[in-house]
């Protein structure tokens, strides 16, 4: 085997891994982002197959194509590509000719010397939601059911064993059982910011109330995560006036979802579910294309 070759490989593999982690990292913190992979080369390049580039909604940047002309034009269509208002269309591949007298009608040249081609897929990747659903009950497993069904990530706090389990929730991204202070008392600074939402929907209304004012103490953003709660105006009322004598600005009250969930007349778990569920493609959809 060629030592020098394997050497390279796997330098190679630990670098796109390494990629690869930040991208999945932003994409749970709920940025967008935009990655360039080197898929060709010929002649002399600096960056081989497989080679990343990644750029994230938050001016944050990952890895590297291969540097000098060539990293330049690739981080300026990354943020074009960020920067666009329709994601319906969310990638492109090109070519370039690392020389400056290169030639071709499909192929942007560099001023290099290099002589090789190296052309490099760009994609965007948008995010997808993690649900936080405080109370594991009927409408807890509903809307964990239709979480599976898009594909979206969901975690489950819940006092009572029985229904913060593996058993009842198989496909749970974690599982609490325990009380809202234990549970707050764990999460270290922005730790709750992993979650796009969250939504109370405990058994006892004291358990909602309690996390919404912890949330609301330790949590001064309004975008991540989300609040919503179920229930009725009056419920809300009682929560709105609880938070205020806590000390919780009414504008930031303002931004809690209750009742949650698209008005389609829902009653069932089921349907409460997919009213829920339709409301968060909503923000999300609002979110990314504002």
């Amino acid at each position: 085997m060629n030592t020098k070759s394997h050497n390279y490989v796997m330098g190679a593999s630990t670098v796109t891994r390494a990629t690869l982690d930040w991208v999945l990292k932003k994409l749970d913190e709920g940025e967008i982002v935009a990655t360039a992979t080197v898929i060709e080369t010929s002649g002399s390049v600096p960056g081989k197959p497989g080679a990343k580039l990644a750029f994230s909604s938050d001016g944050k940047r990952f890895g590297t194509v291969g540097g000098a002309g060539l990293e330049r034009k690739v981080e300026t269509s990354l943020e074009e590509l960020l920067s666009q208002k329709d994601f319906s269309n969310k990638g492109k591949i090109e070519s370039f000719m690392l020389h400056k007298d290169g030639k071709g009608l499909e192929i942007t040249k560099l001023d290099s010397l290099c002589g090789g081609k190296v052309t490099i897929s760009m994609e965007v990747i948008l995010p997808m939601p993690h649900l936080l659903i405080v109370g594991g009950g009927h409408v807890g497993l509903s809307i964990a059911n239709c979480c599976n069904s898009l594909g979206w990530k969901y975690s489950i706090l819940d006092v009572r064993s029985e229904y913060s389990d593996e058993k009842r929730f198989q496909n749970a991204s974690e599982l609490h059982t325990s009380t809202v202070k234990h549970f707050l008392s764990l999460q270290e600074k922005d730790g709750l910011t992993r979650f796009s939402d969250i939504l109370l929907l405990g058994h006892d209304w004291k358990i909602d109330q309690e996390m919404l004012i912890g949330i609301l103490h330790e949590y001064e953003g309004d975008d991540r995560p989300r609040i919503g709660a179920i229930g009725s105006k009056t419920k809300w009322s009682s929560f709105k006036k609880a938070a205020m004598e806590e000390g919780i600005l009414e504008k930031r009250l303002d931004n809690v979802r209750c009742p949650i969930g698209i008005d389609i007349g829902a009653d069932s778990p089921e349907e409460i579910a997919i009213a829920v569920c339709a409301e968060i493609i909503k923000l999300e959809k609002n979110k990314i294309y504002e």
